[in-house]
Formats: C-alpha cells, sequence, structure tokens
C-alpha cells in the first residue's frame, strides 16, 4: 500500500508527540517546550498539528478497520 506525504508527515508527527510525552513522564522534561519555549505561538501549534495527527491516525484505523469487514 502506496503512502501519502500527509501519511508520513502525521506519523511523524504523532511519533514526535509519543516521544515528547515519554520525556516529559520519564524525566520531567519538555522537548518540544525546550526548543519552541521562546515562541509560544509555534509551540502550542506544534501541539495542535500533534493533536490532528492523532485524529488522522484515528480515521485511517477506522477506515483500514471496515476495509477488513468487506
Amino acid at each position: 500500500m502506496e503512502h501519502s506525504k500527509l501519511d508520513w508527515a502525521t506519523w511523524i508527527l504523532v511519533l514526535v508527540g509519543g516521544l515528547n510525552w515519554g520525556l516529559v513522564g520519564f524525566f520531567n522534561w519538555n522537548l518540544v517546550g525546550a526548543l519552541l519555549g521562546a515562541w509560544p505561538m509555534a509551540e502550542r501549534a506544534v501541539y495542535a498539528l500533534v493533536g490532528l495527527s492523532a485524529l488522522y491516525g484515528v480515521w485511517g484505523l477506522y477506515k483500514m478497520g471496515n476495509k477488513k469487514k468487506r
């Protein structure tokens, strides 16, 4: 199955978000905040994009599940 650029971008953002939460949970260190803390709007944009990427991933799983039922 061929993946689009949108698929790749969203999965990269989901991985960034997951790694960031892992760092927060294990070491109480926010990588996104450390990199973009001087630009609060950019930091917030990254968090929003990670959240949208997760929703896109949920939609992809839903579509994948429906294909198997056919």
